[in-house]
């Protein structure tokens, strides 16, 4: 018996030459075009966020850099704790070196007793009988910081109420 061949019918695929309606053209080229286009978007997001993860990693570098002085300090002081005076103005330097460090990378201390309590500043934790007018801090709890003067920590508060 003889074995019949069987040809597998290939699909044709559609040639621009073929189509002769000049909309089927503008409609492939433009069809095209957006396709590149969303791939050309697709990888400028990947390498954006690329570039943001980077640049975080080496900031942190910058900073942790600035920091290394501080460290060294509070190494010498620990060398120097059984001489207590000695200690204690070690640890003194370092309190200082440490502010400064971050108050020259925009860091600011807020002062916040004697001043009315501002909710976009401050968080009321506990109030207390006082001669001053209501609303008025009367001791904070923890310090509020301003990183570029932008809350960085809302201060913890006591504040005068309930005569």
């Amino acid at each position: 018996m003889a074995k019949k061949e069987t040809k597998e019918k290939k699909p044709k695929k559609p040639q621009v030459c073929e189509m002769k309606d000049p909309k089927d053209l503008k409609i492939t080229e433009l069809t095209s075009d957006l396709q590149h286009l969303q791939a050309e978007f697709e990888n400028h997001k990947k390498y954006t966020a690329k570039q943001q993860a980077e640049f975080a990693k080496y900031a942190k570098s910058e900073m942790i850099e600035k920091l290394l002085p501080i460290l060294d300090s509070f190494d010498l002081a620990i060398q120097h704790k059984e001489h207590s005076e000695n200690f204690i103005k070690g640890m003194e330097l370092v309190m200082s070196q440490f502010v400064t460090t971050l108050e020259q990378e925009g860091l600011e201390k807020m002062e916040s007793v004697g001043k009315e309590v501002d909710p976009h500043l401050h968080d009321v934790l506990m109030t207390e009988e006082s001669d001053k007018p209501d609303h008025t801090i009367t001791r904070v709890l923890q310090t509020g910081y301003m990183l570029n003067e932008r809350v960085l920590r809302h201060a913890k508060v006591k504040v005068a109420g309930g005569k």
